[in-house]
């Protein structure tokens, strides 16, 4: 198809989005979804027509489900690209995919809200915008409820969020960290305990993200489980915690000298990836210095010196 009969194919595409018929609305807005699914060109030609934008944010607060679902779709292909990540991030319509997020009309309006929000959380200019608007908090109320088929989605977008400083804070704020260790400790899913860990690593750089990690009850022994289990971007997300742990709790290290963490830290020294070879390597080297600490203190000759 040429430019020019694209072109005209999305203006009447846009015209009959407007239409009083919400069968004519459906079929305009499939149209829309095939056109921008794959081609970056096509995403630019339709964000470039006449209130294009404004026409698909409108449809975003129809009554029919589908509709709003259809809407989505089309949203998100255009956050594909990069140079449009920032056209639709005013706050209505952040407040607009909250309200999809924590009150779904369907699962899939939730899943697709999810990776639209992720997908415009990836230019760093918008992660503020969503900290601001309470997304994050809407992130973490719809993980700790239910699991869904959305819930993966949720992860990822609060992920890509606290990958900003300020959005640590409202997260842990928010409650995450003990929504996220409860994911952990139900392992019904590796795929969600790999990103919960994740998250929780990225929540450990700061302190108050790592102040509610350490006041969390058995949370070396936690780790250890996760250690023990499969997945190994879960023992690389674990291994990430254990260290910020290590590094600022002494009474985190001594629980894990009373433990079995030796010789599982030895095997993923040995059998991880690099990563968690890495971060096994660094671990059993403070728990070897602590231990040694721990005997100098208690021999008979440190007390002569």
């Amino acid at each position: 198809m040429t430019t020019t009969k694209l072109r005209d194919s999305i203006f009447e595409c846009l015209t009959e989005a407007k239409s009083n018929s919400d069968e004519v609305k459906q079929r305009a807005l499939k149209t829309l979804v095939s056109i921008t699914k794959v081609s970056p060109q096509n995403r630019n030609l339709l964000a470039q027509t006449d209130d294009a934008l404004s026409t698909l944010l409108t449809l975003l607060e129809s009554s029919s489900p589908l509709l709003q679902t259809l809407t989505l779709s089309i949203l998100f292909n255009l956050s594909l690209n990069p140079n449009l990540k920032q056209s639709f991030t005013d706050t209505q319509t952040i407040y607009c995919l909250n309200s999809f997020i924590t009150s779904p009309v369907s699962p899939e309006s939730s899943k697709i809200a999810a990776s639209l929000v992720c997908s415009l959380a990836m230019l760093d200019k918008n992660k503020a915008k969503f900290g601001v608007a309470n997304t994050i908090q809407c992130l973490v109320k719809a993980v700790s409820g239910s699991r869904s088929l959305a819930t993966h989605h949720l992860l990822s977008s609060l992920a890509e969020l606290v990958q900003f400083h300020g959005n640590c804070s409202v997260a842990v704020r928010a409650g995450a960290v003990p929504v996220l260790i409860n994911l952990v400790k139900s392992a019904e899913n590796e795929d969600l305990t790999g990103t919960s860990l994740a998250i929780l690593s990225l929540l450990a750089r700061f302190n108050e993200g790592l102040s509610a990690l350490r006041k969390t009850d058995e949370i070396v022994n936690i780790m250890l489980e996760v250690l023990k289990g499969r997945c190994m971007l879960s023992k690389e997300g674990a291994a990430e915690v254990l260290i910020r742990l290590f590094e600022e709790s002494e009474g985190c290290v001594r629980d894990a000298l009373r433990l079995e963490f030796s010789s599982v830290l030895a095997d993923l020294s040995v059998r991880g990836s690099a990563r968690a070879r890495e971060r096994a390597g660094l671990l059993l080297k403070k728990m070897m210095e602590a231990d040694l600490d721990t005997y100098m203190e208690e021999s008979p000759m440190y007390y002569q010196w």
